[in-house]
């Protein structure tokens, strides 16, 4: 996969006019608010059994999200541990959900207790039972509701990855000053959006080569991934719904989020990347308003980023912030 965009010299120094909706914060909080006011208890149910693990405790855990809606999570933790933990909220990548308790054993093995968070419509266990007014004129969830910023998609999933940092305080064991952030792709651009929204209840960020970054050149330069679905979606409605369009996706874009956001980050990007563009990843880094941010580089990386020699880094930048777990 040759490079597609920017070098690195250029993406070092790229930080983009990106102006917010003048409305942005009012929007958000409105929408946290009215989430709360529905209420709704968290539940938490042992299932360790279930899957045979002998080193991992496992709750199957429903917490209220969007309209008080119960969203699905995963709790892992080391069976012999004494809390409070810190504790890894993990947001999925596209069309993904939670899955199983055994594909997300690594943070637990560190130490740490972790939040798997299911993916609304895109995980099996939690529906998305609010579709706005059905507009979805292209395959997958980029376009569902993009009439508004009140109707679309992400109003909804983001709201239920702000949502579960609530629950944290309600689990037993888990230490809610010490909760980080973290997802690729899709997972990446939510856990932005988490650290945009919440502030200082956030102790850390990771994102992974982060989707949901700098929509306005995204949609244009990017051929594979999700993003052109909006492009085939603005293809046939070009003439009127460009500018709408571009007006909605600035609600849910990680950059105006990374500009709201201080907590320490440490970013990702495969500088051949097709799907999240190397370019709308700086451009989110570039913004980011906490000044303890670090940007891991992988040179000849397509979307997978560092693989595997990720996560070793992610556990020492961890400790050097005080967020490793007590020996």
């Amino acid at each position: 996969m040759p490079l597609t965009d920017f070098g690195h010299d250029e993406l070092v120094g790229y930080r983009p006019v990106s102006t917010a909706p003048h409305d942005f914060d009012a929007f958000w909080q409105r929408t946290l608010d009215d989430a709360r006011s529905q209420g709704g208890a968290v539940k938490a149910e042992r299932v360790t059994d279930r899957f045979r693990l002998r080193t991992v405790e496992v709750d199957d855990v429903r917490f209220p999200g969007w309209n008080g809606e119960p969203v699905a999570a995963w709790l892992l933790r080391p069976r012999v541990a004494e809390g409070p933990l810190p504790v890894v909220v993990t947001y999925i990548g596209y069309s993904g959900g939670r899955g199983l308790p055994t594909d997300h054993l690594f943070w637990p093995a560190a130490g740490y207790a972790q939040l798997v968070v299911d993916s609304r419509g895109q995980g099996h266990d939690t529906p998305d039972r609010t579709l706005g007014d059905g507009t979805q004129w292209a395959e997958g969830f980029m376009t569902r509701g993009i009439d508004s910023p009140e109707n679309y998609y992400y109003r909804r999933l983001m709201t239920d990855c702000a949502r579960v940092v609530d629950a944290v305080a309600e689990l037993p064991g888990l230490d809610a000053r010490r909760v980080v952030v973290a997802g690729g792709s899709q997972g990446g651009g939510l856990a932005l959006a988490a650290a945009g929204l919440l502030g200082d209840r956030v102790a850390a960020v990771m994102p992974d080569v982060p989707f949901l970054c700098h929509f306005r050149r995204a949609v244009q330069i990017t051929g594979e991934g999700p993003y052109p679905e909006v492009a085939k979606y603005l293809r046939w409605h070009s003439r009127h719904r460009v500018e709408p369009t571009l007006a909605t996706l600035d609600y849910f874009d990680g950059v105006h989020f990374a500009q709201r956001a201080t907590a320490p980050a440490l970013f990702s990007v495969g500088l051949m990347d097709p799907i999240c563009p190397p370019s709308t990843v700086y451009a989110a880094f570039n913004h980011y308003a906490g000044e303890d941010r670090t940007m891991t580089v992988w040179p000849f990386a397509d979307h997978g980023g560092g693989c595997g020699s990720n996560p070793p880094v992610q556990l020492d930048w961890l400790a050097e912030r005080g967020l490793a777990p007590e020996q």
